[in-house]
C-alpha cells in the first residue's frame, strides 16, 4: 500500500494482545522453523503454455534438499537520491507501459498537459501502478500479458485544471484511471513494447461488470439497482498488491476501498464502521459528489453514496445501501480471455486485501492461500480450500471454472501468534473458534454475514493485532512463507525481542505451516528494518550503509530461491539516505551452526544486498519475472519528477508530469537476473 493512501485511523478497537507482546515473550526461534527436507518444495505447474510459480518462472535452481544454489552475483549498490532510477553495474532499466500509454486506437496519446479525456483514459494504461505479473505467451520469453494494478491517482497530475469533485467528466476521468491494465508486450528489435490494439488488450476500471462468486454471491446483502439479484457488482479499487493462480489467471486485490465510499454516520452499520467507510465529508475523492447530473447514466456516481434513502418503500432495489458490499475482495482475472468478466472470490474475506499467494501445492491435499489486511493492527488470514489439489487442473482452459473449484468453498481462518515461535490459525466460521460469548454464532447467523464482517469476526476470535501486514511471498524451494509488516508508529510497548517504540521501520516475519495440520504454524522474524546507525536496540540485523532500509512492502520470490524486497519508506533517518529500493538475498541459504533457518543477523547481513533504488517521491512496488528469470518487471509508483526519457536512468532535467510506469530490467549480457 502507498503511504500516500494510507488510512491512519484505528479501525480495529479489540483487546486483542499485540504482537508487540508476544514479541516481548518470544524474540526469535531459529531452531524451531523446519529445515528443507521437512517441507516439499512448491509444485511448478504449466498452464496454458504458462509457466507458473510463486515469483513467475518454470524450473527451480535447488540442491535437492531444499535450498537454493541461486547466487547474487551483484554487489550492494550505494543509496541514491535523484530523479532516476539507480541499478547494479551490468543491468539496464527502460521504461514500459507509463501511465496514459494507449492499448487501443481509441484512445489519443498521452498528453503532457493533462488534457486526455476520460474515454481515452478508459483506453490507455492506468494510474499509480502496483502489483504487476507477467503471463507467457506459449510459454515465450520475449511475448507475453502484463497484468498490472493501479493503485489510486493524484488529482493534480491527472488533471489539466485544479480538481473538482463536482465535474462529472473530471470525475469519470478518476474512476477510468483505477483499476487493473492487462495489456500484450512483446520484444521488438531489441526493445520490449506494448502491443497497440491487441485483441487481448484491455482495461478494468472502477466501473467495469464484475461477478460476485462465493458465500456473499446472490444474498439480500449484495441486491442493488444495478444487480437485482445480488451477483454482480461495478468496479474494483484501490488494486494494490496481487497474486498469480496455479492454473494461470490473475488475483488483484482491493485495499482502500473503503475510502471510495461515504455514508451518514448516523446510520452506519458496525461493519462498516470496523472496516472504515467514510463520512459525507471525508470521502477520498467524494465521486458521489455529481450525483444527479443531466449526464449521470446509471446511477454512476449516486451509487458511492451508502445512505440509505428515506422515502417511503425505499429498498435495496431503489438505493445504494449494499453497493460497498461488492468490495474488499480478491477478484480474480483470466488474462488470456478479453471476454470473461473478473470475479469478486467472497469466500475469502471481505476486508483490506493487501496480496494473496498460494501456498504448498499437494496433490490430494487443499489449496491453501494467504492474505494481509493493511492497517495498524489488524491481522493475517489463511484461506483453505474445500476442493483437494488436481494438478490436472492447471492445463484446463476453463481457467475461471478452476478458479470457482478452488476458492468459492472453503474455511477463512485468521492467525494468533503465541509465545514460544507457535501460531494458530483460528477458523471463522459459526461453530469454529471460541469467542468471548461463546461462538461465531451466537453474532452472525449465516456465513455470508461473517464474510460481510470479516474483521470484526477476527476481533472476536482473539486473533493478534499486526504491524500492518502487507505483501507475502513463498519460497518455492522450501515452502516457508514470509510476509512484510511495514511499520506502526502506534506501537507503544518496547521489549527485548522488539524494542523500538513507534516503529518506523518494519520488519519480515516468517512461518512454517505444521505437518498434518490445518490450524497450526511455527514462526520468527527474518529481518527488521533499521537505519544502519540505529543503536543495538533498533538494528536488531545489523544493516549497514549497503542496505539498511525502512518499511517494507512489496516481496516476492523468483523461481529460483531468491527473495526481492521493496519498500515504501516512512522513517526520516532513512529517507535521508536513500530513495525506496529493492534488496535482495536468498533465505535458504542462511542456516544457523545446527543447519536450522537463520535469520538476519549482523554475522550474515552482508547477504542482503541492495539491487535498485527508484527516483525521488516515488514507492517501488510490484515485481514480476520472464519464466526465464533474465528479465523483471518492476513498478514505479508516484514519483516526484519522472521519467525524463525510455531510459529510467537518466536524470530528469527541469520539470515533468510524474508517470507511474513499469520498468523492464535486464541484465546488460543477456544472463540471469541476481
Amino acid at each position: 500500500m502507498s503511504k500516500n493512501t494510507f488510512d491512519p485511523t484505528l479501525y480495529n478497537k479489540s483487546q486483542n494482545e499485540p504482537f508487540s507482546s508476544v514479541l516481548a515473550k518470544h524474540a526469535s526461534r531459529r531452531g524451531v522453523l523446519k529445515g528443507g527436507s521437512a517441507v516439499a518444495a512448491l509444485g511448478m505447474v504449466a498452464s496454458a503454455g504458462i509457466s507458473i510459480g510463486c515469483g513467475g518462472g518454470g524450473g527451480s535452481d535447488s540442491d535437492g534438499g531444499g535450498s537454493s544454489n541461486a547466487s547474487i552475483s551483484f554487489k550492494s549498490i550505494p543509496g541514491s537520491l535523484t530523479d532516476a532510477v539507480t541499478i547494479a553495474d551490468g543491468y539496464t532499466a527502460d521504461i514500459l507501459a507509463p501511465w496514459g500509454t494507449p492499448i487501443n486506437s481509441v484512445a489519443n496519446e498521452w498528453k503532457d498537459d493533462g488534457t486526455n479525456t476520460a474515454d481515452d483514459q478508459e483506453n490507455s494504461i492506468g494510474m499509480h501502478h502496483d502489483g504487476i505479473y507477467y503471463f507467457p505467451i506459449n510459454g515465450s520469453n520475449s511475448d507475453g500479458l502484463l497484468a498490472i494494478n493501479h493503485e489510486y491517482i493524484d488529482s493534480d497530475a491527472l488533471h489539466s485544471v485544479d480538481p473538482d469533485d463536482t465535474d462529472p467528466d473530471q470525475v469519470r476521468k478518476e474512476i477510468a484511471a483505477h483499476g487493473v491494465s492487462v495489456v500484450r508486450v512483446k520484444v521488438i528489435d531489441g526493445r520490449w513494447e506494448v502491443v497497440k490494439d491487441d485483441p487481448l488488450n484491455r482495461r478494468y476500471t472502477g466501473a467495469s461488470v464484475m461477478d460476485l462468486a462465493g458465500p456473499v454471491a446472490g444474498t439480500a446483502n449484495t441486491v442493488t439497482p444495478f444487480s437485482n439479484d445480488g451477483t454482480q457488482t461495478r468496479g474494483t479499487l484501490n488494486n494494490c498488491g496481487s497474486g498469480v493462480t496455479p492454473w494461470g489467471t490473475f488475483i488483484t486485490c482491493e485495499e482502500n476501498w473503503p475510502g471510495y465510499f461515504v455514508i451518514d454516520e448516523t446510520v452506519e452499520s458496525t461493519a462498516d464502521a470496523r472496516i472504515g467507510i467514510s463520512s459525507l465529508t471525508s470521502g477520498w475523492y467524494n465521486w458521489h459528489n455529481p450525483a444527479g447530473d443531466a449526464s449521470e447514466v446509471a446511477d454512476e456516481f449516486t451509487r458511492f453514496n451508502l445512505t440509505p434513502s428515506t422515502d417511503a418503500g425505499a429498498s435495496s432495489l431503489t438505493d445504494y445501501r449494499n453497493e460497498a458490499n461488492g468490495y474488499g475482495y480478491n477478484v480474480e482475472i483470466d488474462p488470456y480471455d478479453a471476454s470473461a468478466n473478473p470475479v469478486k472470490r467472497t469466500a475469502m474475506g471481505r476486508f483490506r486485501h493487501e496480496c494473496c499467494v498460494y501456498g504448498k501445492l499437494t496433490e490430494g491435499q487443499p489449496t491453501v492461500w494467504y492474505s494481509g489486511h493493511d492497517g495498524r493492527f489488524e491481522y493475517l488470514y489463511k484461506f483453505v480450500s474445500n476442493a483437494n489439489w488436481d494438478p490436472a487442473d492447471a492445463d484446463r482452459s476453463d481457467r475461471l471454472a478452476v478458479g470457482s473449484k478452488y476458492l468459492d468453498g472453503g474455511t477463512l481462518y485468521v492467525a494468533r501468534f503465541d509465545e514460544g515461535g507457535n501460531g494458530v490459525w483460528l477458523p471463522l466460521t459459526l461453530t469454529g473458534a471460541v469467542t468471548a460469548g461463546g461462538t461465531l454464532g451466537d453474532t452472525y447467523t449465516s456465513l455470508d454475514e461473517i464474510i460481510l464482517d470479516t474483521a470484526s469476526a477476527a476481533d472476536a476470535v482473539g486473533a493478534t493485532p499486526m504491524d500492518r501486514p502487507e505483501w507475502i511471498a513463498v519460497d518455492p524451494l522450501t515452502g516457508s512463507v514470509y510476509l512484510t509488516l511495514t511499520n506502526n508508529t502506534k506501537r507503544t510497548e518496547a521489549n527485548a525481542a522488539n524494542p523500538r517504540i513507534n516503529n518506523s521501520f518494519g520488519h519480515v516475519i516468517r512461518w512454517d505451516e505444521d505437518e498434518g495440520s490445518q490450524t497450526t504454524f511455527s514462526w520468527d522474524i527474518f529481518v527488521y528494518g533499521s537505519p544502519d546507525d540505529g543503536d543495538a536496540a533498533t538494528n536488531l540485523s545489523g544493516l549497514t550503509a549497503d542496505n539498511q532500509f525502512a518499511s517494507p512492502d512489496g516481496l516476492v520470490f523468483d523461481s529460483r530461491g531468491i527473495m526481492w524486497i521493496q519498500t515504501d519508506n516512512g522513517a526520516d533517518e532513512v529517507e535521508e539516505e536513500t530513495n525506496d529500493q529493492i534488496l535482495a538475498c536468498v533465505p535458504s541459504q542462511l542456516l544457523d551452526d545446527d543447519g536450522n533457518p537463520a535469520t538476519i543477523t549482523a554475522d550474515n547481513q552482508a547477504e542482503l544486498k541492495r539491487f535498485l533504488v527508484g527516483p525521488n517521491g516515488c514507492e517501488v512496488t510490484g515485481m514480476a519475472f520472464t519464466p526465464d528469470n533474465k528479465v523483471a518487471f518492476i513498478n514505479i509508483q508516484h514519483p516526484g519528477n519522472w521519467p525524463y526519457s525510455n531510459d529510467a536512468t537518466e536524470v530528469t532535467v527541469g520539470d515533468v508530469r510524474p508517470r507511474a510506469a513499469t520498468v523492464v530490467i535486464r541484465k546488460a549480457d543477456g544472463g540471469t537476473l541476481g
